[in-house]
């Protein structure tokens, strides 16, 4: 027997539940653009600590080991970084601007440095498990979505308008 009955709609939300995803679309859309103004400044630093010595042994032996210890390898600094990043927020919340920056700006750098390198180096190793390669693969998927829609926001454009008259600025200046 089949279910010939057409679809039902979609559930109208109420003006609370659409007020909050306005809010968190905000939101997200400002830490996107900030990452995207930011990024110039801090990716270079992040590429020159990659090159050091000890981050190349520190990949080189993270590759070599097991897959469940690669697992662990990079689940002790992201367990470690994620709350961090919350207790940052929380000290702004708190009015405690330059604790909240000073932590927040640690746990950023934690993974940017331990945790980026160590997923770079154990890749194939920790896609091996089926669960971790879906995982991401949703994460990848929310990420573009999320990214599709801020970068086709006009805030967005705006942004990197004004990115790249500072940059044509600065090299002017530079000259």
């Amino acid at each position: 027997m089949t279910n010939d009955l057409p679809p039902s709609p979609a559930p109208e939300r109420g003006p609370l539940v659409r007020g909050l995803l306005a809010i968190l679309r905000a939101v997200i859309t400002v830490f996107i653009i900030l990452d995207e103004l930011l990024r110039p400044l801090y990716r270079p630093l992040l590429r020159r600590l990659a090159e050091l010595r000890v981050m190349r042994r520190l990949e080189d032996i993270v590759a070599a080991l097991p897959p469940p210890l690669v697992l662990l390898a990079l689940a002790i600094p992201f367990a470690i970084a994620e709350p961090l990043k919350l207790f940052g927020l929380l000290l702004f919340a708190r009015g405690q601007f330059w604790a909240g920056l000073v932590v927040t700006a640690f746990a950023h750098l934690m993974s940017f440095v331990f945790v980026e390198r160590i997923y770079h180096a154990g890749r194939e190793k920790l896609m091996s498990y089926r669960w971790f390669a879906w995982i991401m693969g949703q994460i990848v998927r929310v990420r573009d979505s999320v990214l599709g829609w801020v970068r086709a926001t006009p805030a967005y454009g705006l942004a990197m308008r004004t990115r790249d008259a500072v940059r044509r600025w600065w090299r002017t200046m530079l000259a």
